[in-house]
């Protein structure tokens, strides 16, 4: 059988070399209301996740999210970060959430809940109100960002409670769908490079405050190269050297947190399935939502998801572990579900293994079917990242 109860998932995950995420425990979602409250301002789950993940009082602070940089990734090519290898000594790793892709992984970091209730499921999702394929990062087809992701963010509680807020990051996301749904409330400033983005949040720091800064081109790296690659060492080098520079020209009492929203594995395109050109997955189909490494099937009306399960599962064998949405739900791959998110969430939930992946050359673009490396699975090397702080 391909799914039973919702209890056997733990053991059919790690039997696939899977985790299940771990909202509760030292996670991503947590990171901020962890800052919050070392900041002393009153939000959820504060002194709870701080006490869990270790934050020093603080009256300003910088959280550098770096995207793709996973615990593993780094651990595997700190050869070209000399100044981020010596912080991992002793440091930890947080848990994602499921799927480990930006979308979900901001929602989560931005309202420090899960995916189930920041309806932030993947990629690309179903849009319910017209069944069509509508991508999260862009925000193409969604409609406004705060009508569908309606949790508050920590940000807004932050600004609520007097603490001066300022994400530094690209101007393109500046309002954008993405940065509204999960990072809501404060200031922005736009910098295009690196150094840019360090000096502003250098200046913004000589007063008391939470600085966000947001960096992007080791995932955008590992995406076209892969995370094994050269391009890949350079680039976590040159982010080594800034961050190095961030750390030695703080103010007194000032911190940093370095973190990231998922890791990343490079494909094997020997494991790869096309749904459009398998008759054994196509059946039944009305679209596939999320990513290669993380789908959301969704069924035509009144076809069986278990049996749909059965036949997923003899096609993919061991390259994938495939569950009905029900099953999915019921385990908390993506923490408590709100019932405006189920309806997001496919018949079929499919978290592929190793480095395989399935894709629908359909709906897919030719660039995104020839990235070399791709996220959003339940690996450790996907889901694991890294909790880097220092204290000034």
């Amino acid at each position: 059988m391909t799914t039973a109860t919702s209890s056997t998932v733990p053991v059919r995950l790690a039997d696939a070399g899977l985790v299940l995420p771990d909202y509760a425990g030292p996670s991503l979602s947590g990171l901020l209301p962890a800052v919050a409250d070392a900041l002393g301002a009153p939000v959820p789950e504060g002194p709870e996740r701080r006490a869990q993940l270790g934050l020093e009082p603080t009256h300003r602070v910088c959280v550098v999210l770096v995207d793709g940089l996973g615990y593993e990734n780094l651990a595997e090519r700190a050869g070209h970060a000399p100044f981020l290898r010596s912080l991992l000594d002793g440091a930890s790793s947080l848990s994602a959430g499921y799927p480990s892709t930006t979308a979900a992984s901001m929602g989560s970091f931005g309202t420090g809940t899960a995916p189930g209730r920041t309806g932030l499921v993947g990629y690309t999702v179903r849009n319910p109100r017209d069944g069509r394929l509508a991508n999260m990062v862009s925000w193409e087809g969604l409609g406004p960002a705060r009508e569908w992701q309606r949790e508050p963010t920590v940000f807004e509680r932050l600004v609520a409670h007097g603490v001066t807020v300022t994400t530094v990051g690209p101007g393109k996301f500046m309002g954008s769908g993405l940065t509204e749904a999960a990072l809501r409330g404060g200031g922005y400033r736009a910098a295009e490079p690196l150094a840019a983005r360090v000096d502003a949040a250098l200046r913004l720091l000589r007063e008391p405050g939470l600085v966000y800064l947001y960096w992007g081109d080791v995932d955008k790296t590992g995406h076209h190269e892969g995370c094994g690659s050269w391009q890949w060492g350079d680039e976590l080098g040159a982010l080594d050297g800034e961050l190095r520079r961030l750390v030695r020209s703080l103010p007194r009492g000032a911190s940093v947190v370095v973190t990231a929203d998922h890791g990343m594995v490079d494909v094997d395109p020997a494991r790869r399935w096309d749904v459009a050109g398998t008759p054994g997955l196509a059946q039944d189909v009305e679209l596939v939502a999320g990513e290669p490494r993380a789908l959301h099937v969704h069924l035509r009306p009144g076809a069986d998801p278990e049996a749909a399960a059965e036949r997923w599962a003899d096609v993919l064998g061991d390259a994938a572990v495939v569950l009905t949405g029900d099953v999915a739900v019921g385990a908390g791959l993506f923490g408590a579900v709100s019932d405006h998110v189920r309806p997001l969430i496919g018949d079929l939930v499919v978290a592929t293994t190793g480095r395989a992946t399935v894709v629908d050359s359909r709906t897919q673009t030719p660039a995104s079917l020839q990235l070399v490396g791709v996220h959003g699975s339940l690996t450790p090397a996907e889901v694991r990242v890294p909790l880097l702080a220092v204290h000034t």
